[in-house]
């Protein structure tokens, strides 16, 4: 090892020698950087990792290693010193691993000079510095690749010019065979067997953050091969031609060629095996959550995977096959025999294409192909299928897939795979369990205590005591056991429980029979399971159906295994008419938010007009509360004393279309919800709050070009667009786990009145910056030209603003003191029989207190899940706007309890956001990176001349000979 560290010294010390080293090192700094910065638009793209470093690296390095490597050996060749070199006392073997080491000590030091990229980019953003230890890795490697096999070509050839075209050209074969632009010519499993000979195909695959034994030894045998062909190639140059070294040439020839082989089959022999891997991504990405896991080992059915991929497809689509099967494959092994995995074709089988198309709904998409010599439309198959007793749900492209643009096309990506799938799965598989299911799923036997008071129930719910005792026991009688009633009179002399006891344990207070009267009475029903326990509320009129949805719902609510239900309320969509008089559709709707709860949970329109919220609710989203009823508001409020949970999306704005300019403008907010959360405690002003970290608006500018104007959309700084990063936001809080950014448009500031929340947990969950102001009025158009900085006056008092905020434990309703919009004042019922006559029959009566269980969550935005501000974000921000969809889906999720698929949804590397920066802070870091680099590279320079000039020459030594056994004389 010695002779070999000596001949890596010599040969970086010839490199350093010279200009040589130098050049080399600068002109890959500048290209990485031109690349970096330039090529790939860092700044532009918005997303703190670093693709854009290693995106051109494979390439990049064919030439630069070719540049290194053509005159190691042929320039020996030329002037004659091979000979000398080769009689040296060293072996062959020590020279050629001493070159290669010096060859690729040099790369890697040219790439450690790039370390200031991914410092950069962690100052700027939230950066995984998984994929940059594994972008790093996979760069030596293939470096070393490059290198074994520039050595072997210097060694064929005396001419430099022959052995840089002819390296380049084959290191460009092994990186070419793999790219897409060889594989689209293919079908699938050529291209995959395409894509695992590839050279950059395989660096894609490590750089991404997951280090497989595949891989790397890909590159060790390839860098093997040459190597041991280099060693080869030099011995031969001494080989006699004569018949006596025939032997020799032939045992060596043989020896190497065994070497070889092996080196190939260990390939093959380990290609098969896909679980032999590491993943450093900060998250796991591409590694099988234990939430995933625990799903797939407790399927009490045979779940079906059923993929269906078209061997001819889209160029961009076609590398994403081998990865979602692998990780289809993955959650094969995970279930241990209870997931059945079919990959299929349709086209190749027509009766299953049938039964997709027919039964499943999945058709062909058609996907538009297009090159430099003609454009076609290729109709392929990219869905997914889970199948699990009766239930049955699909996964197209759209649903995997994401696109993100760069300056010379657009990235065709996995969304978030692992995510999809899971919740995908958990949808189907919960959607098949039935009550029995529930009842077997229990340990020990339920039991539901009805706490009644016969003697002075209401005339309108005499008849709830058998109701209630109708339901429980035909739910008995299926249970097997598992299913106990029990009736109980809590103001009885012999009862078990006092009304005290009651009110301590469970917080159920007498109800009034009438506000008019002094009556009470008690109507509960308690389903304890285990040690936990939870009030049942019959939504509406108690009858038979109302009954039994209630206790089945608290029965699903009490056992794992069913879907979360979320009652979403909007606005209704209304018809608006333009200057002329003309119909227009409404400004806003909210189809996007529904449709991604919808791919988790079973999402139910609500209507409050009818004053109650369904029993089988568990979450209660109301987004943009407006024009409100007194019923409207007693539904949410008498939910929230149910111990339910509401997400309220309560901004005092919401948008609106100018009837004469067109334009966009805001108007208050009437007949909301600010008297109920203000007798909550939680006040959401009637002002406007804005930012200087904000999110870019795209507005029409007027710019002028000569004699003409000329309009153009550009992205300005739009304060309104409060921006909130991570320093924003309730650390711990699972509402706000793994959100990186969140834009929340025309919010208005909250105030917590702390005396009316003592005994409740409040926590400010998201806060505009120290440099954010409020305004009263409605302007929301920018005037850049009085206010060129922002397009709005400053406020003289900037300020941190609570934008969201939630409130957890018992609270008091906001009906305690008011009649129910239930009952009819004595006068009403004499004037308007009306009245009377809509007013349900066997309604209970208003609950005052909740239990501590009662959640409420408040965002002081009535727009950030608008879809038409959603679009608007799109355009300029990508994927962004998920982040408001995340935001809801964690607060289910802490609402619920559910936190499983948060760890999940983590995963996905859209969340990265970059920290926005104006032109000139993004000259700054571009120009101090350029700076680093070049105080770098005459550090390097310096040290490189300090060294040549102040050390001894290097000398190889002579190995020692072993004395001889017999003589005791050294031979």
């Amino acid at each position: 090892m010695k002779q070999v560290l000596t001949i890596t010294k010599k040969e970086l010390r010839s490199y350093f020698g010279s200009p040589m080293a130098i050049i080399f090192v600068g002109t890959f700094l500048a290209a990485t950087l031109f690349s970096f910065f330039w090529m790939e638009t860092f700044f532009a793209r918005g997303i703190a990792d670093v693709r854009p470093l290693f995106r051109w690296m494979p390439a990049l390095m064919i030439f630069l290693v070719a540049a290194l490597t053509m005159r190691q050996w042929s320039e020996e060749q030329r002037v004659g010193t091979l000979e000398i070199l080769l009689t040296l006392p060293v072996s062959t073997v020590q020279l050629v691993v001493g070159k290669f080491l010096a060859v690729v000590a040099l790369m890697v030091i040219a790439l450690a000079l790039t370390i200031f990229l991914p410092i950069t980019v962690s100052i700027l953003g939230n950066l995984d510095w998984g994929p940059v230890f594994g972008g790093y890795l996979a760069a030596v490697l293939l470096a070393g690749a490059y290198a074994a096999i520039g050595l072997f070509v210097s060694s064929r050839t005396d001419n430099q010019i022959v052995a840089l075209i002819v390296t380049v050209l084959l290191c460009g074969l092994f990186y070419l065979v793999g790219s897409s632009g060889v594989t689209d010519f293919f079908g699938n499993e050529v291209g995959e067997l395409l894509r695992a000979i590839g050279s950059g195909s395989r660096f894609e695959s490590i750089q991404r953050g997951v280090i497989d034994l595949r891989d790397l030894l890909y590159y060790i045998t390839l860098a093997g091969i040459f190597l041991t062909l280099n060693v080869l190639s030099l011995k031969a140059k001494g080989w006699s031609e004569g018949s006596r070294a025939l032997g020799q040439r032939r045992a060596v020839a043989l020896t190497s060629a065994l070497l070889v082989v092996n080196l190939l089959v260990v390939n093959v022999w380990m290609y098969p095996l896909r679980r032999l891997r590491v993943d450093l991504t900060q998250y796991q990405e591409y590694s099988l959550s234990r939430v995933t896991r625990d799903l797939l080992t407790n399927l009490r059915e045979p779940l079906t995977i059923r993929a269906y991929f078209s061997k001819k497809t889209h160029p961009l689509l076609a590398p994403l096959v081998p990865t979602v099967r692998d990780m289809l494959q993955e959650y094969e092994i995970a279930a241990g025999g209870k997931v059945r995995l079919e990959i299929i074709d349709p086209t190749q089988e027509p009766e299953k294409e049938a039964e997709a198309n027919q039964i499943y709904g999945i058709s062909p998409t058609p996907f538009q192909i297009s090159d430099r010599y003609e454009a076609s439309v290729v109709n392929s198959y990219f869905d997914i299928l889970i199948l699990y007793g009766d239930q049955n749900a699909t996964l197209g492209f759209d649903d995997l897939i994401e696109v993100q643009s760069r300056s010379d096309g657009v990235d065709v990506t996995l969304r978030n795979l692992e995510y999809d799938l899971t919740s995908t799965i958990k949808k189907t598989v919960y959607g098949f369990q039935d009550i029995d299911t529930v009842l077997a799923s229990f340990a020990e036997p339920v039991q539901l205590t009805a706490y009644i008071t016969p003697k002075t129930l209401p005339a309108e719910l005499a008849d709830a005591p058998a109701t209630i005792a109708t339901v429980a026991q035909q739910i008995s009688e299926q249970s097997g056991g598992k299913f106990v009633y029990t009736e109980v009179d809590p103001t009885a002399a012999d009862s078990p429980v006092s009304p005290e006891e009651l009110y301590e344990t469970f917080g159920l207070q007498p109800l009034l029979a009438s506000f008019f009267s002094s009556d009470t009475y008690y109507l509960y029903m308690v389903l304890t399971t285990g040690d936990t326990a939870q009030v049942v509320y019959p939504s509406g009129e108690i009858s038979e159906s109302e009954v039994r949805k209630a206790i089945e719902s608290s029965l699903k609510r009490s056992a794992s295994g069913f879907l979360t239900v979320v009652g979403v309320w909007s606005p209704p969509e209304t018809t608006t008419q333009d200057m002329f008089g003309q119909q227009q559709e409404s400004l806003s709707s909210w189809d996007q938010i529904r449709n991604a709860l919808g791919q988790e949970y079973e999402v139910q329109e609500v209507d409050l007009t009818t004053g109650i919220v369904p029993a089988d609710v568990d979450v209660l989203l109301v987004i943009a509360p407006q024009n409100f009823t007194d019923k409207e508001v007693y539904a949410i409020d008498q939910y929230l004393m149910r111990g339910g949970a509401v997400f309220l999306s309560a901004g005092n704005f919401t948008i609106m279309q100018d009837p004469y300019t067109g334009g966009l403008g805001v108007q208050q907010v009437a007949d909301g919800l600010q008297d109920l959360l203000t007798h909550y405690g939680i006040t959401v002003e009637s002002q406007l709050v804005l930012d200087q970290q904000n999110e870019p608006f795209p507005l029409p500018v007027v710019r002028q070009v000569g004699n003409y104007q000329v309009q153009e959309i550009q992205a300005l700084d739009y304060p309104f667009f409060v921006d909130v990063r991570s320093d924003g936001m309730a650390e711990g809080s699972p509402v706000v786990a793994n959100l990186s950014a969140i834009t929340l448009n025309w919010s208005s500031p909250i105030t917590v009145d702390e005396e009316k929340n003592v005994g409740r947990t409040v926590e400010v969950l998201l806060s505009s910056t120290e440099q954010s102001w409020v305004q009263s009025d409605t302007n929301i158009n920018p005037d850049f030209e009085t206010y060129p900085d922002f397009g709005f006056a400053v406020g003289s008092e900037q300020k941190s603003y609570p934008l969201a905020v939630s409130v957890q434990g018992s609270f008091e309703s906001y009906f305690t003191d008011k009649p129910s919009p239930f009952e009819a004042t004595e006068e009403e019922t004499a004037t308007d029989d009306s009245i009377a006559a809509s007013t349900p029959e066997a309604v209970p009566g208003t609950i005052t207190v909740s239990p501590e269980t009662s959640r409420l969550l408040v965002v002081s935005s009535a727009e950030f899940l608008d879809d038409i501000v959603l679009e608007l974000s799109t355009t300029l921000s990508r994927d962004r706007y998920l982040n408001s969809f995340q935001l809801v889906q964690n607060a289910i999720a802490w609402a619920t309890e559910d936190l499983e698929l948060l760890d999940i949804r983590a995963r996905g590397t859209t969340s990265r956001v970059l920290n926005s920066l104006d032109n000139s802070g993004q000259s700054f870091w571009e120009i101090a990176n350029y700076i680093v680099a070049l105080v770098a590279l005459l550090t390097l320079g310096g040290f490189a001349y300090f060294r040549q000039h102040n050390e001894a020459p290097l000398a190889l030594e002579a190995p020692k000979q072993q004395p001889h056994p017999s003589s005791g004389r050294s031979e």
